[in-house]
Formats: structure tokens, C-alpha cells, sequence
């Protein structure tokens, strides 16, 4: 029922908001995340290729597949998509991979705190339970009310943690609960 009333509130809202310009399913979504108990988890932005060299080292950028021009300005659109919607700060947290790093201080939406829990498991499945069980464990020591919550990470672990499949640059939102950890209020394209 929960879904059915979203989608009727993005509908109704069509009509009002398309002459403003802003998306109606975004609208609420940009609410929530302003009135904070909510964690917003970023894929990275555009870095071509898949998965990482056989060479790769955390911490060494040149052993990693990084952003290209292309996905630096994705990032600071993201941030610049996050402001012009009033969010103009958040405690951000970043997997170690340097171009989830790179993304994340390219929002400019504050210090930017390296995570191992957000760490991709795509090439490592031996780390998928225990990233995930950390990260669990994470959230659920984050307040229900505090202030909005970015998690910069990759595609095997917004698909792990929201069965929502994200491209680069795509978010998907959750909202912090008292009596559960979490739960899926939706999918963001920051307007890319």
C-alpha cells in the first residue's frame, strides 16, 4: 500500500510541479531528505569500465579504474542538483575505492569520511556478509532525526542493502526508523 500511495502523491503533484520544474516523485524525496532521518546512498559517478585491474590497491588510485572528465562533472552536478533543492550539507561517507572518493568530495556537501563497509565486493564475494553486516550495523546506530546521511559506495552494495538496481550517479534514499533499521523511500537521478 505504501508504494501505491507514493506513486498517487507523484501523480497528483504532476500537474503542480511540472510547470515549476521539479520532478513530483523528487518533491517528496527532497523533503524528506531535508527534514533529515534519512541516508541518501550514491553510486559513483561515471568511471568507464568494469569491476578493477588485477593490480588494484586501496589507496592507489593509478591500480584503479577512476572517474573520466565525463563523471567528474556528473559528481558536481549531483551536488549542485542536492543545493539548488535547499540540501546544502550532510555527513558524507565514502567507500576507499578512489573514485567513490573522488565523487563524494566533488558534491562539496562536506568532510568526506572513508567507510571499508561501502567497499565493493563485486570481485572480492568473500567480503560481501561482512561489508554488509558492518554497514548494517552502521546505519542502524544513526539517528532517526538527524541530519541527512550521503553514502557514496557502489552498484553491489545499493543492490545488497535496496534490491535497486542504480546506474552511475544514481541514488537511492532511505529513511532511518526507531523501531527498524531502515526502509526504501525511493530512486533519485539527480536530473543526469
Amino acid at each position: 500500500m505504501r508504494l501505491w500511495g507514493y506513486l498517487l502523491v507523484c501523480f497528483s503533484g504532476l500537474i503542480t510541479l511540472a510547470t515549476a520544474g521539479v520532478d513530483p516523485c523528487h518533491a517528496e524525496m527532497i523533503e524528506k531528505m531535508k527534514a533529515g532521518g534519512h541516508i541518501l546512498m550514491i553510486r559513483h559517478a561515471l568511471a568507464p569500465g568494469t569491476g578493477d585491474p588485477e593490480n588494484f590497491r586501496i589507496g592507489d588510485c593509478a591500480t584503479q579504474r577512476n572517474l573520466d572528465d565525463r563523471g567528474r562533472k556528473q559528481a558536481k552536478a549531483i551536488g549542485d542538483w542536492l543545493r539548488s533543492n535547499g540540501i546544502a550539507s550532510a555527513r558524507v561517507y565514502s567507500s576507499q575505492w578512489c573514485r567513490c572518493l573522488e565523487t563524494a568530495k566533488l558534491l562539496e556537501m562536506g568532510s568526506v569520511k572513508e567507510l571499508p563497509a561501502l567497499n565493493s565486493f563485486y570481485e572480492m564475494t568473500q567480503n560481501r556478509e561482512p561489508n554488509l553486516k558492518a554497514l548494517r550495523a552502521f546505519m542502524a546506530q544513526q539517528p532517526s532525526d538527524g541530519i541527512i546521511i550521503i553514502l557514496v559506495t557502489h552498484f553491489v552494495t545499493i543492490s545488497a542493502v535496496s534490491n535497486e538496481a542504480v546506474s552511475s550517479g544514481e541514488g537511492v534514499l532511505l529513511q532511518l526508523n526507531e523501531d527498524a533499521p531502515y526502509e526504501v523511500v525511493g530512486r533519485l537521478n539527480f536530473g543526469n
